[in-house]
């Protein structure tokens, strides 16, 4: 079959010498033998074997998790092997040129999903704009925030607010929460009740009110009018603190208390989902 390297687990170590002996008396040359290589197991975290009752995943539930096929294979990568040097972020083109089997560790090693969870959201980071967009709509499909293709108005809205959630997210999936206010049809908008219950107190009608007032007729709606008409209003005028001032606009605006950044949101809702989510909210959770 003309193999000439055979790399496997080190629980076969032990039958290596028989399989040799088997070689020879079929009268294969030493020359045609393969390298035999053993590699020290991967373990889980707790440092037990990986099987399919304990430890393990498809390679589909990560996808499925939102892990970039890129940070798993620079993640497994580095499980029991170096480059040489402490680096960690390492493309394909850099593993093809660098991996040797001398630099596989002698020890097993161990599974640590916060390392790979860090590896995915560095890649997620660096991802061009056209690629993240592209990368986070079969998310959304699956979540029927948009349709399947998605229509003009969906795709201007993601490569808007793209930028404001690429920083801030460690997996794809995260889109989905991160955007679904954006996307969602206005019809199905609803506020999270635990933010409502927390934050939508009857404290904040006059913050809402003052919102609703200060927003209604501004022009241009930028975030940049956004914020400052806002500051005015709510800091300035009511004299409250930012966080009590912006929080209750955030759970009426966007549904949720962890939101993209406040004020871009609003721009890109536009004035009158704005102003709508705003009464909705003051109507349907302020005070009940």
């Amino acid at each position: 079959m003309k193999i000439t390297h055979v790399v496997r687990g080190d629980d076969l170590l032990a039958s290596t010498p028989r399989q040799l002996a088997v070689y020879r008396a079929m009268g294969v040359r030493d020359d045609d033998v393969p390298v035999f290589t053993h590699q020290p197991y991967v373990l889980s975290s707790d440092g037990k074997a990986l099987s399919k009752r304990y430890g393990s995943a498809s390679i589909s539930w990560y996808r499925d998790q939102g892990y970039l096929p890129e940070a798993v294979a620079n993640y497994l990568a580095l499980l029991g092997w170096s480059p040489g040097d402490d680096r960690e972020e390492l493309s394909l083109s850099d593993l093809v040129a660098l991996f040797s089997l001398d630099r596989i560790g002698a020890t097993a090693a161990r599974l640590d999903e916060k390392k790979l969870d860090s590896i995915n959201g560095d890649k997620i980071r660096v991802l061009s704009l056209d690629d993240f967009v592209a990368r986070i709509q079969p998310f959304l499909r699956t979540a029927r925030l948009v349709t399947a293709p998605p229509s003009e108005e969906q795709v201007a809205a993601i490569r808007a607010a793209a930028p404001l959630i690429q920083e801030r997210i460690g997996h794809l999936t995260e889109a989905v929460e991160m955007l679904g206010f954006l996307l969602v049809r206005d019809d199905f908008f609803v506020v999270d009740p635990e933010a409502a219950s927390r934050v939508l107190t009857e404290d904040s009608r006059a913050v809402l009110d003052a919102a609703e007032s200060a927003l209604e007729s501004l022009s241009p709606f930028t975030h940049v009018s956004i914020e400052a008409a806002l500051r005015t209003a709510l800091v300035d005028e009511l004299g409250l603190k930012p966080k009590v001032a912006f929080g209750p606009v955030r759970v009426a605006v966007t549904g949720r208390r962890v939101s993209p950044p406040l004020f871009e949101s609003m721009e890109i809702l536009g004035r009158d989902r704005v102003l709508a989510r705003i009464r909705y909210a003051r109507r349907e959770h302020v005070g009940t």
